[in-house]
């Protein structure tokens, strides 16, 4: 998340952030935001302003966040450029196509793999899991306030654990029901934690990285041991090995800090772009494994 705390002072949705951000606790950033508003969010100045937005902006609620956004342009050397009521077009954008391709991959599996497939209601509701978090990626980068961000960030470690829940189904919930049972439970009580913390005690972004962090290592150590003990046998298998080293590998992107092409397009909205055939690919190995699987417990029934 390099740079998170710079771009928040940036976008016009930071007035929800004010005390969750150290840039906008800065005693010079606070002070012409608050001469700004005296002089512009008040009267008949404001009433001017108002009336020659447009309605996008309007039903997006910017008329008052002005003064937090022209601060924020003056103040620093790497702003983003709104396109309309998008504050981050390009990972709006980018998050939008994520959630499109997501949503194109789950016709396709539910086209091609039977429900009577073992793992075939968990792939679905991973779909959807996915969905919903792409879905909330795209609104908190059209439109940066508390719930959106909130929202974003808790859906994105939903996807996280349920991809750990995932691989717990494929490598031992088959086998052990049971197991996978209580597993579920599990994880639903720690991200029940995660979310209460943050949203009832403290919204504490270095915590929530860390997690996310901790979350994130354990499903790709998870997943790279099954396929590595697996990839000989199953070799469709290799399609998630390289998924997996590829979101490991393009989340560097998060590290890089530089200012946005175009004011529009940086390493973020760059990273988002990336792993759009990513998760392409990884619903392509959903698709052959569940296929595998269906044909193996057909041969086990026919044996019986």
């Amino acid at each position: 998340m390099a740079g998170r705390a710079a771009r928040l002072v940036l976008l016009a949705g930071a007035a929800a952030l004010a005390s969750g951000s150290q840039g906008d606790r800065e005693p010079v950033y606070r002070d012409c935001v608050l001469r700004c508003e005296e002089r512009n969010c008040s009267g008949g100045a404001l009433r001017h302003f108002r009336s020659r937005q447009p309605i996008y902006m309007i039903l997006a609620e910017y008329t008052n966040q002005i003064c937090l956004f022209q601060v924020g342009l003056v103040m620093t050397t790497w702003p983003f450029s709104r396109f309309l009521f998008f504050q981050e077009p390009a990972s709006a954008l980018a998050s939008f196509l994520n959630g499109l391709a997501s949503l194109m991959m789950l016709y396709r599996y539910r086209t091609s793999v039977p429900a009577s497939s073992p793992m075939y209601h968990t792939c679905v509701a991973f779909a959807w899991v996915s969905l919903n978090a792409w879905f909330w990626s795209t609104v908190f980068h059209t439109r940066d306030t508390d719930l959106t961000e909130k929202m974003d960030y808790f859906c994105a470690s939903t996807v996280i654990l349920h991809s750990v829940y995932l691989c717990c189904v494929r490598t031992v919930g088959l086998q052990y029901p049971a197991v996978a049972r209580a597993f579920r439970a599990f994880l639903l009580l720690l991200l029940t934690t995660h979310v209460s913390y943050l949203s009832l005690v403290h919204f504490d972004y270095g915590y929530n990285l860390a997690a996310n962090v901790a979350f994130g290592l354990v499903n790709v150590v998870w997943w790279l041991t099954w396929c590595l003990r697996n990839h000989r046998r199953l070799p469709h298998v290799r399609k998630c090995v390289v998924v997996v080293l590829l979101l490991q590998g393009l989340s560097l992107l998060e590290l890089l800090d530089f200012p946005p092409f175009f004011w529009v397009l940086d390493a973020h909205a760059i990273w988002h772009i990336s792993t759009i055939p990513v998760h392409i690919l990884f619903f392509s190995f959903l698709e052959d494994d569940s296929l595998y699987l269906l044909k193996e417990s057909e041969a086990k029934f026919k044996l019986a």
